[in-house]
């Protein structure tokens, strides 16, 4: 059964090309404020813009790997992620999404997508009336990912809930990169419908990148201020041996049984993997699903907590000023 879960998610640029500027301009006052948007009148600058991408997301797919390699040799994952976090804040520039018109002057938006060769992000067509069926031939077999009407009256909506759709799913080679990192039971556990859309739903309300981890088990998550979370996963069944962890720490016995209750969690791993001084927190249990076979505890990281400072996503929105149209 596939992930329907994305294990390393993170925002990214959505571009927009459409020779109608007044059409872009519409575009860029209603997509969401905390989405990174370009607006593009001409497929040349467009090409420009995307020239580069494939070689960027390699790079930072090695980055990735990287982090993967040195957790087979012992190295934890979750300072890792933060460090990558802290050093790596041009990740919010790779192109996630290129959403193009069909119908422009000397081309069309089928030509121009055909030209991001090794590109891996998802291709959204928009496409009037008489393009439709094209549309339909292209999803068929497999060039766009999605196609909208333009005619269509609620366009806006379906072109928001196309992007957020397409946002949020798993990216299939880097989910296959994650997904090695998890034990079949942690694999077992996210594929369960419930689970899944809980921990998405979750996700989406509170942070705008996470990254799923094995061990301690659950979510880094950052939010668009910059400040990161821990949710930590626990089934059920294994309640028990967390609360000897949790008595081997220290605990008293009060909170030992709160432990063993699936009342709360504590976070004995997220304390020795980031070295962090003090006693071990604890923090109060939910249910991640409908059948209360997984618990979830949140635990906010705080600046002094991570090995370096993270530049927040709502600075990289601010620094990239208003939407304007690129059209040179």
């Amino acid at each position: 059964m596939a992930l329907t879960l994305s294990l390393f998610h993170r925002p990214g640029s959505v571009l927009f090309l459409d020779d109608d500027a007044e059409y872009l301009e519409m575009l860029g006052m209603v997509i969401p404020a905390h989405w990174q948007v370009e607006l593009y009148s001409r497929p040349a600058a467009f090409s420009r813009r995307m020239r580069d991408e494939p070689a960027r997301w390699e790079a930072d797919a090695a980055a990735q790997l990287q982090m993967i390699d040195r957790w087979r040799q012992g190295q934890p994952l979750l300072p890792q992620v933060l460090r990558y976090w802290a050093n790596h804040p041009q990740r919010h520039q790779l192109a996630k999404t290129c959403v193009v018109d069909y119908a422009m002057p000397g081309t069309n938006g089928l030509q121009v997508l055909e030209t991001l060769i090794d590109w891996p992000g998802a291709r959204v067509l928009l496409t009037g009336q008489a393009d439709e069926q094209v549309a339909v031939q292209a999803f068929n077999q497999g060039l766009i990912d999605q196609f909208v009407p333009k005619q269509a009256r609620d366009i806006t909506r379906l072109l928001l809930g196309a992007l957020r759709k397409l946002g949020n799913s798993p990216h299939p080679r880097v989910n296959t990169l994650w997904r090695a990192t998890l034990r079949p039971a942690q694999q077992s556990m996210l594929q369960i419908p419930a689970v899944a859309q809980a921990l998405q739903n979750y996700a989406e309300k509170h942070w705008v990148e996470y990254v799923v981890l094995d061990q301690p088990f659950g979510l880094l998550g950052m939010d668009v201020d910059g400040r990161c979370h821990w949710l930590q996963l626990e089934a059920k069944s294994s309640l028990g041996d967390l609360a000897e962890l949790a008595s081997s720490a220290g605990l008293g016995l009060e909170a030992v049984r709160a432990v063993e209750q699936g009342h709360r969690l504590v976070a004995i791993e997220l304390h020795q993997h980031l070295g962090l001084r003090g006693a071990v927190r604890t923090a109060p249990s939910m249910s991640m699903g409908d059948d209360d076979t997984l618990r979830a505890a949140l635990f906010s990281l705080e600046p002094e907590d991570l090995p370096a400072p993270i530049y927040p996503y709502r600075h990289f929105l601010e620094a990239q000023g208003d939407r304007l149209i690129q059209d040179d």
